[in-house]
């Protein structure tokens, strides 16, 4: 086995209950000693029973659920973590259904599990600068697989009746990925501004919504119109290789992923392919995906409404 990945046997000995795994996020959560998820100091904290805390200054009682995406949640600390270990090394992801399998919880249980952990992926402000690569994704059902009332009539190609995903993708470095209402240069121009450094250099495809880039960017095209795929250096091969992985993901395990969900299923996949490099040994990925959870509570009712 490779030394930077530890087996699911090993991951039960080291977290086989509740506490064990308490101890542990308690440690990531607050490396400074128990602090307080209300008033946010910790001199005044005295321990209970069973890992709650009571803050003497603001009067709350909490534990380390309080204020992260676990809060209120029944499912065992120890399971959450299995969650978590799965998502950070599963490189298409996991179904709600496998989920509910391995930790023995419903499927409903385990969806609502899922989209927390993808809550957590979320909010990456890196601001990407360098060789930037830049490319749309449509997400959408098959047209083979409608019904006759339902299909396109140009066959569903281009974004007719999909959602846009925009990517970009640093030369050696992070990826970022949104979705977008539209593939107008505006839209396009407003997201790109927002997470690319001005001065870079931008590799895109040939369609219009990326022109006028040149005025903020070295603005590098590709055509692929032409059968043009490389051309000394410039290439958006990269975050195409980003889409061929999330297609597979959200095709061959998920099936189908909504508009209003889209935004979460697009933030776990990114979040694995910054944090979940192989080389970088499983508890290391682990502890990036922990240090997220605070600060993330997600409600069903939030979820559905």
């Amino acid at each position: 086995m490779s030394k930077s990945t530890i087996s699911t046997f090993q991951l039960f000995e080291m977290f086989p209950d509740q506490e064990a795994a308490r101890v542990y996020l308690e440690g990531r959560l607050w490396p400074n000693g128990t602090k307080c998820p209300v008033c946010g100091t910790g001199d005044r904290i005295t321990a209970r029973k069973d890992g709650y805390y009571r803050c003497n200054q603001c009067k709350e009682d909490f534990t380390v659920r309080t204020g992260t995406i676990f809060e209120r949640s029944h499912v065992p600390l120890h399971k959450w973590i299995y969650a978590m270990y799965l998502l950070v090394t599963a490189r298409k992801g996991i179904s709600s259904m496998q989920l509910a399998k391995e930790i023995g919880i419903t499927q409903k249980s385990a969806w609502f599990v899922l989209q927390r952990l993808r809550e957590a992926c979320g909010d990456n402000l890196a601001v990407l600068r360098g060789i930037i690569e830049i490319d749309e994704m449509f997400v959408g059902g098959k047209e083979s697989n409608k019904h006759a009332d339902k299909k396109l009539p140009n066959g569903g190609r281009g974004p007719d009746g999909k959602a846009i995903v925009l990517g970009m993708r640093e030369r050696g470095g992070k990826t970022k990925a949104m979705p977008v209402p539209d593939r107008t240069r505006h839209t396009l121009s407003v997201a790109i501004h927002n997470t690319v450094e001005v001065g870079s250099t931008i590799h895109t495809d040939e369609h219009t919504g990326y022109a006028r880039l040149n005025k903020d960017y070295k603005h590098e095209t590709i055509n692929h119109k032409h059968g043009e795929y490389v051309r000394d250096g410039v290439t958006t091969n990269s975050i195409e290789s980003v889409w061929a992985v999330m297609r597979r993901g959200l095709h061959g395990v998920y099936h189908h992923a909504s508009p209003k969900h889209l935004h979460r299923y697009v933030d776990e996949f990114t979040f694995r392919l910054n944090e979940g490099n192989v080389e970088r040994h499983t508890l290391d990925r682990l502890d990036s995906f922990v240090v997220n959870v605070a600060g993330k509570r997600l409600t069903y009712k939030a979820l559905i409404g």
